[in-house]
């Protein structure tokens, strides 16, 4: 079925005719492109070898009967082809070892391109997600720069009226300095039009003078001509009457000498009357000045007297006491060394030293725990703890532990503004975590931001959450100082006229009076703590107060000292508030509600009757008890309205005891 050359080598139809027809056309006298001409003459007229048709029909029929809508089509459809080279080389045996090591070859070389295509199909994944990301990343920046586009905007604008503002006082200048120039140019005329006047007049002066002068000469020599008698008579007489006038100027000397003129004296005895008032008043607040330092000297003999009672003490106690420890030894084994630990130690006691090394080592330890051993499902354990077996520790900075508290309470409030009701912070906290993170890991978030909140006590968010997730506070606590704090930047913002964002020392201090205003029952010691705090990390030369970088928090939750101050102010006053109360409530182990109602009364008799009532709810949890019926130890009282948010309406009538009591 296959036809060879001549010369021995493998038809390749049509390229070749069969032997004799080649050997029939052969024309060697002939040019090539005579005999090439022949050739393809010839050729149209030979058939196609009955193999190679065998082999293209069945070709057809296999690529017919594929799937061509398959992914692997391409493979599929090779799979013919490959049939048919496997044909030629089983049916030409001389060349089948060269036709063989072509085919694998090539199997080789695709399934090698296979394996790569196979190697880069994730690198293709990977390059379409981070495509998506890279979108995302410029669709997000064009995002942030269209505020910070409006923002140049605006202040482009405002900076363009600013500029024609400034270009039309500019003109209104220009156009004073041409009025005052025309002004000066009049006034100086007038002056040189007064200045020849004046020449003239004086002109004119000195020669009515001079006329004056000729006219006094010619009169003296007509009175030489006068009588000698006469004029010695007249000096007789104006003698006569000096003698007179000199007797009557020393007898009115005699009599009148020691005479003060009415006017004079009357202006003396009002000075008199005013400097005699003056003097009673030195004399009234001498004697309180008095009565004052009498006092001040028995506070000071009393103050003298607890002063070496408690140097004796404190002899006492040195004597039987450990010494102080050398607390700068722990900057060895805290992360960040000294530098770090003289910022943690910087201004606390003893006490509050070893809560921040006990912190620290819970902080240490904390991020070596890989696992959390779960607490049970008892009813007992908190809904948020309800887990059986270990829990992964998820590993969290302070900073995501704040976020993720702070964006706890946002929702929770936005939830109950939405629903109108007080939803239970534990019930939300776990909602929150299985709507976020899903069920499976919703726990170990659960865990890790418990064992958090339980390790730092030093940061007021984490704190705060804590307390209130625990019972240990009510949340109405949290609110209420939130709320005293949004009231006083409110009030600091109001008297900012230009909304700057800074006020002056002067306008700072006449806030303090608004301040003062808006919180009556502060004290003046108070006030000035707030002061103090808003300018501390300012230079003593410094005018300016940024009131808004003094309600700013760092990264990871941290007041400024402005705002701490703030809060520790509304800590120690409800103290204060509930220090009086004991010590109204005397000797009594158990109060009743109505004893409890006149207390309150008694030491805030401004307090109206809805405060009161839930001031007396907090304390009684009027849904678990009867307070009508049955009395509560004080002890526990005070621990609920501790816990709650309880203040003062009205200034105190008295000043408190500074008895202690065993909520602090």
């Amino acid at each position: 079925s296959f036809q060879f050359s001549a010369r021995g080598h493998w038809s390749t139809w049509p390229a070749f005719g069969s032997e004799q027809t080649i050997l029939g056309n052969h024309r060697p006298c002939c040019a090539p492109e005579e005999r090439r001409s022949s050739n393809k003459q010839a050729l149209l007229t030979i058939p196609k070898p009955r193999y190679l048709e065998e082999l293209e029909s069945y070709l057809r029929k296999e690529l017919q009967s594929l799937d061509l809508t398959k992914n692997n089509s391409q493979e599929l459809k090779l799979q013919p082809y490959r049939e048919i080279f496997e044909f030629f080389i089983d049916n030409f045996k001389t060349y089948k070892p060269l036709l063989s090591a072509i085919k694998n070859e090539y199997e080789v070389t695709l399934a090698h391109q296979k394996k790569t295509i196979r190697a880069l199909e994730p690198l293709k994944a990977m390059v379409t997600t981070m495509s998506d990301e890279c979108t995302q990343r410029i669709l997000a920046l064009q995002e942030k720069e269209k505020d910070e586009i409006y923002t140049l905007k605006q202040e482009k604008q405002h900076l363009l009226k600013f500029i024609a503002n400034m270009n039309e006082e500019k003109s209104s200048l220009q156009t004073q300095v041409e009025h005052l120039q025309t002004s000066v140019a009049e006034e100086y005329t007038r002056y040189l039009n007064e200045y020849s006047a004046r020449k003239l007049l004086l002109a004119k002066l000195n020669d009515m003078h001079n006329e004056r002068l000729e006219m006094t000469r010619r009169q003296a020599q007509d009175v030489k001509g006068e009588d000698a008698v006469k004029l010695t008579l007249a000096l007789k007489v104006a003698r006569q009457d000096l003698t007179k006038a000199q007797v009557k100027l020393n007898t009115m000397m005699a009599d009148y000498g020691d005479v003060v003129p009415r006017r004079k004296f009357e202006s003396l005895e009002k000075k008199y009357s005013h400097l005699l008032q003056e003097m009673k008043a030195l004399q009234e607040d001498f004697d309180q000045l008095h009565k004052e330092y009498k006092t001040l000297l028995e506070i000071h003999r009393e103050t003298a007297q607890e002063r070496d009672n408690f140097c004796t003490q404190l002899q006492r106690v040195q004597q039987n006491c450990t010494p102080r420890p050398n607390w700068a030894k722990c900057s060895e084994v805290i992360p960040g060394g000294a530098e770090q630990w003289d910022c943690l130690a910087e201004g606390k006691t003893s006490e509050e030293l070893v809560d921040v090394l006990l912190e620290e080592i819970g902080t240490g330890a904390l991020r070596e725990r890989n696992v959390f051993p779960g607490w049970g499902k008892g009813d007992k354990v908190p809904v948020y703890l309800r887990h059986e077996g270990e829990v992964k520790n998820k590993k969290l900075t302070k900073k995501e532990v704040v976020n993720t508290l702070k964006d706890v309470w946002k929702e929770k409030i936005a939830l109950e503004q939405q629903t109108g009701k007080r939803s239970s912070l534990p019930e939300f906290f776990l909602s929150y975590l299985q709507k976020k993170y899903g069920d499976a890991a919703a726990m170990e978030w659960s865990y890790t931001l418990y064992e958090n909140m339980r390790v730092c006590r030093s940061n007021h968010v984490l704190r705060s959450f804590y307390d209130v997730l625990t019972g240990k506070v009510d949340e109405e606590h949290y609110h209420g100082q939130n709320q005293l704090i949004s009231n006083l930047q409110k009030e600091l913002a109001a008297c900012d006229s230009s909304n700057s964002g800074s006020l002056t020392s002067q306008q700072f201090r006449q806030e303090a009076d608004s301040v003062r205003e808006a919180f009556p029952l502060k004290r003046k010691e108070s006030i000035q703590e707030l002061v103090d705090a808003s300018r501390c990390g300012l230079d003593s030369t410094e005018d300016l107060i940024n009131y808004i970088s003094l309600f700013k928090e760092d990264e990871e939750g941290n007041a400024a000292p402005f705002v701490a101050k703030f809060r520790s102010q509304y800590v120690r006053e409800k103290q204060e508030y509930l220090r009086q109360l004991k010590n109204k409530l005397g000797d009594l182990t158990e109060v009743k509600a109505d004893d409890l109602k006149a207390a309150f009364c008694s030491i805030d008799p401004d307090i109206d009757g809805q405060t009161l009532d839930t001031y007396v709810g907090l304390a009684y949890q009027v849904r678990r008890e009867e307070p009508d019926r049955e009395a509560v130890p004080v002890g526990l009282v005070l621990e609920r309205l501790l816990a709650g948010d309880v203040r003062r309406v009205g200034p105190s009538p008295v000043e408190g005891s500074t008895a202690g009591f065993e909520g602090e």
